[in-house]
C-alpha cells in the first residue's frame, strides 16, 4: 500500500535532515553543500520517490570513500577535492539537479505526469549512475601511473582534464555496475517489502541501462573535459550537469527500444 501523501513528506524531511546533518557532522559537505543537499533531496523525497534517498545516500557514501581513499597521497600531487575531500554546494548541484528534474518531471500532482514511474525510476538511478562512474574514475584513475587524452590517446599527466586510464575505466565500469545494482535492488525487492510503489521495471533486463548509461556517461564526460572543458566553454561542474543531464536521455532513449523489444 502507498504511503500517504503527508507521510511522505515528513518521512523525507526528517530523512533529508538527518543525512545532510551527518553529512556536514562527518565533513562529507561543506556548510553550503548541506543546504543543497537538503534542498535536492527534499525535491527528490517529494516529487520522486521516498527510496530514491536511499540511493542517493549510498552515491554520497561510496563518492566520499573514493574521495579519501589514499587522500594524502592525491593531496600531494595537488588533486585532491577541497581540504578534506568535502564537496561544496557546486558539486551537489552539478550532481543533483538532473536526477531533481527526473523527479518533478515524473510528478503526478501537476497533472499528467511527463514521465512514468517506471521510466523516471530508470532515469533517476542512470543519472546517479554517471555522476558516480565519473566520480570513482576521476577519484581512482587519478592515481594511475599512465593516462592518456580520451580524443586522440596521447599521453597525458594523470588528472588532466578528458585523460583517462584502464584504472579509472575499470572504475568507472564498476561503478556503474554497483550503482545499477543497487538501484535495482532498493527500486524492486525492497519496495515490494516495504510496501511502496515500485518506481524501477521489475524485469531484470532493466538493469542493463544504468549500467550501460553509467559507463558511456563517463566517457561523455571525457570526451567534455578534453574538448569543451580544456577551452574553457565548460568548467568541471557543469561539465558534470551536462553529462548526468545527457545519460538522463540517453536512458529514455534505450529505455524505449527496450520496451518495444520486450
Amino acid at each position: 500500500m502507498a504511503l500517504a501523501p503527508e507521510v511522505s513528506v515528513a518521512i523525507t524531511f526528517v530523512l533529508c535532515t538527518l543525512l545532510s546533518g551527518l553529512a556536514y557532522y562527518r565533513k562529507v559537505l561543506t556548510a553550503d553543500g548541506t543546504m543543497a543537499a537538503f534542498g535536492v533531496g527534499l525535491l527528490i523525497g517529494v516529487f520522486g520517490d521516498v527510496t530514491w534517498l536511499l540511493l542517493l545516500l549510498f552515491f554520497l557514501v561510496s563518492s566520499f570513500a573514493a574521495t579519501r581513499y589514499r587522500f594524502a597521497l592525491k593531496e600531494a600531487m595537488g588533486v585532491q577535492e577541497g581540504a578534506r575531500g568535502e564537496r561544496r554546494a557546486a558539486n551537489v548541484l552539478a550532481n543533483g539537479l538532473a536526477p531533481a528534474v527526473i523527479a518533478l518531471l515524473g510528478f503526478p500532482g501537476f497533472g499528467v505526469p511527463i514521465l512514468d514511474k517506471g521510466t523516471s525510476g530508470v532515469l533517476f538511478v542512470s543519472a546517479l549512475a554517471v555522476a558516480g562512474a565519473d566520480t570513482l574514475a576521476s577519484e581512482i584513475g587519478v592515481l594511475s601511473q599512465r593516462a592518456r587524452l580520451i580524443t586522440n590517446l596521447k599521453p597525458v599527466k594523470p588528472g588532466t582534464d578528458g585523460g583517462v586510464s584502464l584504472l579509472g575505466q575499470g572504475a568507472a565500469l564498476a561503478a556503474a555496475l554497483y550503482t545499477g545494482l543497487f538501484g535495482y535492488l532498493v527500486l524492486v525487492p525492497f519496495s515490494q517489502w516495504a510496501g511502496l510503489p515500485i518506481s524501477f521495471p521489475a524485469e531484470p533486463v532493466y538493469l542493463v541501462i544504468p549500467v550501460v548509461v553509467g559507463f558511456l556517461g563517463c566517457q561523455i564526460d571525457s570526451v567534455f573535459g578534453a574538448t569543451l572543458e580544456r577551452r574553457g566553454i565548460l568548467d568541471k561542474r557543469t561539465n558534470n550537469l551536462a553529462s548526468t543531464s545527457l545519460g538522463a536521455v540517453l536512458a529514455l532513449v534505450l529505455f524505449n527500444v527496450l520496451v518495444r523489444l520486450t
